[in-house]
């Protein structure tokens, strides 16, 4: 009577068989490695983009505090970029062309409506979109407002803004019919005729009101300054896989360890060592 071994011992310890779990062994392994180097050069380019954020956080509240300076020349508008301009806090003098002013959709901590968009002519023939502020529905039309206008000569402090071109979230502007989603300062020149418009727009500081006044629109100062900042999130859960990943490759290690000093306590690993139970291989047995 003959006795066969089990499927998983029998074929393990062939030199077939140990051939196969030592590639397969290679095989996880290095790409146990290459996750690891992966997952943890992830995390530290969240490491150096939170360090980046901050950075920016940092440099954009020292603009929005800083005095009022003025406005950038015109020989300097080709080099006007958001890393280095947008927010920035600007004083602008001239006077408002409220007959070419555009109104923009906006949703606002006062509910939805529009942005004001006016042009502020400048004693040298330059102009400035600027964001007067947010209007309700009802106040859209400029006879609602009339009264608030300001004329003449005026000097306006507020945030430089990059444009907004290319229109909102799904919704592209509109010329032609005069419907805006962005504020898109090209598009809106050309709409209403500008010439010599500055590539940027300007968000307007609230008017001070005495207490008690009734609403004066449009309502300035509601510019929104808020940088997401979830890279330290991300970095963690980059770094936590890469450990998951060394923690198995260490498991099977060990796993794999363990089997080969059980295999070698029982007689070795060449083709005619008997089985950890004692049992012979099927080279050695003799007819019963």
């Amino acid at each position: 009577m003959t006795t066969t071994p089990p499927p998983d011992q029998g074929t393990r310890n062939t030199p077939a068989g140990r051939q196969r779990s030592t590639a397969a062994r290679v095989i996880f392994m290095v790409c146990a490695a290459l996750a690891f180097a992966g997952f943890t050069a992830l995390g530290n380019w969240q490491v150096e983009r939170r360090a980046w954020k901050l950075d920016l956080i940092a440099r954009v509240e020292q603009r929005v505090h800083a005095p009022a300076s003025e406005a950038p020349a015109r020989d300097r508008w080709p080099q006007i970029n958001a890393a280095a301009d947008e927010y920035r806090h600007l004083r602008i003098a001239g006077t408002f062309l409220h007959d070419k002013e555009t109104l923009v959709q906006a949703s606002t901590r006062l509910g939805a409506g529009f942005w004001v968009m006016t042009p502020l002519q400048a004693a040298d023939g330059t102009t400035v979109l600027v964001n007067r502020g947010f209007v309700p529905p009802e106040t859209r039309e400029r006879t609602a407002r009339a009264a608030s206008e300001p004329t003449g000569e005026t000097t306006v402090t507020g945030l430089l803004r990059v444009t907004e071109p290319k229109g909102g979230f799904l919704r592209k502007n509109d010329p032609a019919a005069d419907r805006w989603f962005s504020r898109d300062v090209e598009a809106i020149a050309a709409a209403r005729g500008l010439n010599n418009a500055a590539p940027y727009f300007v968000d307007a500081e609230a008017v001070p009101s005495g207490p008690g006044a009734a609403p004066a629109w449009p309502a300035g100062g509601l510019t929104v300054i808020a940088f997401p900042n979830s890279h330290l999130v991300y970095a963690i859960t980059w770094y936590g896989l890469a450990l998951m990943v060394a923690g198995a490759a260490w498991f099977v290690w060990r796993d794999d360890r363990r089997r080969r000093r059980l295999a070698n306590s029982a007689g070795g690993s060449g083709d005619n060592a008997p089985y950890a139970d004692g049992r012979q291989r099927p080279d050695d047995r003799r007819p019963d």
